[in-house]
């Protein structure tokens, strides 16, 4: 079974830089690579800027986190302003009720 190569940041923008100059088919042969792991890290690259090829993925994975709870606030937040907007609406069917049964 092969083993998971890891290249360092200075390889992975050495390769985003020689694609400019050479076809990726040409890079692919000569580092041995898949051309999706070069469109995976020119996406990298383009998404992060000077923020891309940090470490193990923890800047992204952080990223997701926060996202995530990013996401998860603001659906909080429609649900009570869901919530309030159902308390007025059932305050008001209230009042109704009694200014009828007077």
């Amino acid at each position: 079974m092969s083993k998971r190569r890891n290249f360092t940041r200075e390889f992975k923008l050495k390769i985003l830089a020689e694609i400019k100059i050479k076809s990726k088919a040409e890079v692919c042969r000569e580092y041995e690579l898949l051309p999706q792991v070069i469109d995976r890290w020119k996406r990298e690259d383009e998404s992060y800027g000077n923020n891309a090829f940090q470490g193990k993925g923890k800047i992204q994975k952080a990223e997701a986190q926060v996202a995530h709870y990013e996401r998860l606030v603001g659906r909080l937040y429609a649900e009570i302003d869901l919530l309030k907007k159902t308390q007025a609406l059932l305050k008001e069917k209230e009042q109704e009720r009694k200014r009828c049964s007077r």
